[in-house]
């Protein structure tokens, strides 16, 4: 059967079904052409997957209230007011315009630690969405019992160390943060670290928290935020991201590609660097996300999947490769979710 034409690429055509992509080098000019945007509906959708087609699995976004939804019922944390759109319909449009069929979705900042609304929505869709929560580091340690709260009551299955939500001067491994990196180890659920001020930052943290507990699992945000280097000190940072790979429950996520690349879409500075890291990884240790919505003024969310795409493609990765990282490996992670 005929694969659609996605587009125009520099001599080359890009051809995908739900992404799983190949490169055919043809003489064309090098301008990029796009098709009109392919809407599926859910039944070919349920359809595709009942044949047989790999799902696809967003391991990386957000969401947050609408204006009305913020003054009815879930109002933004003072000072983190939005400033494009997250809710949830809007996201909803947006997967199914790009063929995606799930996603875990991450606590934003827009709501701190105030789960309300992205509770409602797992309760909602069970079957579509996972949920990511937010360590609360206080130095009292009531994120501890927070933590198992939102586990095992609300049924969130990973959580987010962002670093800079840390008392000042402390680190992640202060006696709050081994805690709750052990109670997550122990429940089963994977830690996030977003270093979105480089991960040179934060390495000694991540290494001795990898190294203490090595039965929690590690999610690393967008490619640890490691950009294509151009000096040592990036070098050096994408070096260590790399070394991370000695430990077996470390994953990165090739995600927010707009956030790490020098170069507008498809981000094909990125190519060279996810080889790398699937060489050392393995393509089941590699997931995509899309960090929805700050995506969509980028990309586009169905053009930030494709992106994903053809950089796997032109980084010469197999078939089954390009379906670890576009689907297999999260749902291998976070297991009964997103069932066939």
């Amino acid at each position: 059967m005929a694969l659609p034409v996605r587009s125009v690429i520099s001599g080359s055509i890009f051809l995908s079904d739900c992404c799983h992509a190949r490169l055919y080098s043809f003489a064309a000019p090098s301008v990029l052409y796009r098709r009109t945007q392919y809407k599926a509906t859910a039944t070919k959708m349920a359809s595709a997957n009942a044949q047989g087609r790999p799902k696809t699995i967003d391991s990386h976004l957000h969401i947050w209230a609408s204006p009305q939804e913020a003054a009815d019922k879930y109002p933004y944390f003072p000072g983190q007011e939005p400033t494009l759109p997250g809710h949830l319909d809007f996201l909803l449009q947006c997967m199914e315009e790009a063929s995606v069929e799930g996603a875990l979705i991450v606590q934003p900042i827009n709501h701190k630690f105030d789960h309300s609304l992205v509770t409602s929505v797992l309760k909602k869709h069970p079957t579509k969405f996972v949920g990511c929560c937010l360590a609360n580091p206080a130095e009292n340690g009531t994120g501890v019992k927070q933590l198992e709260d939102l586990i095992l009551k609300d049924g969130y299955r990973a959580v987010r160390f962002n670093p800079y939500l840390w008392p000042s001067g402390q680190q992640m491994t202060n006696e709050v943060g081994k805690a709750m990196f052990s109670r997550a180890g122990e429940l089963g659920v994977p830690v996030g670290f977003m270093c979105m001020k480089g991960l040179n930052l934060h390495i000694s943290e991540i290494t001795e928290l990898c190294t203490e507990f090595p039965s929690t699992a590690v999610l690393l945000d967008h490619l640890a935020f490691c950009k294509p280097p151009l000096n040592d000190e990036e070098k050096l940072a994408f070096s260590e991201l790399l070394k991370l790979s000695r430990f077996p429950q470390v994953y990165v996520k090739f995600s927010a590609l707009f956030r790490v690349s020098r170069m507008s879409s498809p981000y094909l500075d990125l190519v060279p660097l996810l080889a790398e890291v699937v060489s050392n990884f393995g393509a089941n240790r590699v997931m995509w996300g899309s960090d929805f919505p700050y995506v969509v003024p980028e990309s586009g969310y169905k053009g930030a999947k494709e992106a994903a795409c053809l950089i796997a493609s032109r980084a010469s990765l197999s078939s089954s490769e390009v379906e670890w990282i576009m689907g297999k490996t999260v749902m291998q992670l976070f297991q009964g979710h997103w069932l066939p």
